[in-house]
């Protein structure tokens, strides 16, 4: 089952989170005049918005498998798009003839229990127009403490009847890998990975954070308010320790693997 997205939580940072994209599509070459351009995984519409000021000319069309994210999408993210609610991963984009498939901060969220998001990829390129361009970012911190401790604790004696097996405990590759497969496709292709340094403030800052992306699928397996309250002070014990608050604030290491692909 789909986690149970807080468009609220997930936007409580978004400033931080947009940042990754703006860098991304600082790197794409320029499109046709009106472009399709697609949003895979669009969440609640601060990519898609960003999209729009890029392209405004652009016919643009966001997917997302969350009701509630494509409901704050339509009407406060980028109202002037077309949002479908569907399954990503099972999408076939082919019929839209994109110029651009883009997607910000979700790829890593489409594996299923037989293939993982790598695989999407030739279907994307296979999709594009000539000339036509995939971008795309996803979080590369699956080994840093706020996703190892987090398997830790889901494990753990208290835990692992609810949680130990909610997701995998990390969704992306090297960045060598994505270039591989991005040539197979038939694509010039150019990826990197950056590593920011967010400085979190307030009160449990990478637990909020998380509570936004991360940690959402564990959030649904813990419907009791009792619960759930147990599990978030255990946790954000242990990310306190791992990420000491500062005289400026919680120094929080983000890194990020990107990519963008030219069809050749």
């Amino acid at each position: 089952m789909p986690a149970a997205w807080d468009a609220d939580q997930y936007l409580r940072y978004a400033g931080e989170r947009i940042r990754p994209l703006n860098d991304l599509l600082a790197r794409v070459p320029d499109l046709p005049l009106r472009p399709t351009v697609l949003d895979l995984g669009c969440g609640p519409g601060n990519s898609t918005a960003v999209l729009r000021r890029r392209w405004p000319d652009a016919r643009l069309l966001g997917l997302d498998t969350s009701p509630a994210l494509l409901e704050t999408a339509r009407t406060t993210g980028e109202p002037t798009a077309e949002y479908r609610q569907q399954d990503v991963a099972g999408y076939d984009p082919a019929p839209e003839r994109p110029d651009l498939i883009a997607s910000n901060a979700a790829l890593h969220w489409m594996d299923t229990d037989t293939a993982d998001h790598l695989a999407l990829l030739p279907r994307w390129a296979a999709a594009l127009r000539p000339g036509g361009v995939i971008a795309f970012q996803l979080p590369g911190n699956f080994a840093a403490p706020s996703h190892t401790l987090l398997a830790e604790l889901r494990r753990s004696p208290r835990w692992r009847e609810q949680l130990g097996t909610v997701r995998p405990d990390a969704s992306c590759h090297e960045p060598a890998r994505y270039l591989e497969t991005l040539l197979a496709a038939g694509c010039v292709a150019d990826v990197w990975e950056t590593t920011y340094l967010t400085v979190l403030t307030g009160t449990d800052p990478v637990l909020e954070w998380v509570k936004g992306s991360t940690l959402r699928p564990v959030l649904d397996r813990l419907p009791e308010p009792a619960g759930r309250a147990a599990f978030l002070a255990e946790y954000g014990a242990e990310l306190r320790r791992a990420y000491p608050a500062t005289a400026h604030g919680t120094v929080f290491p983000f890194r990020r693997v990107f990519a963008v692909a030219v069809k050749a």
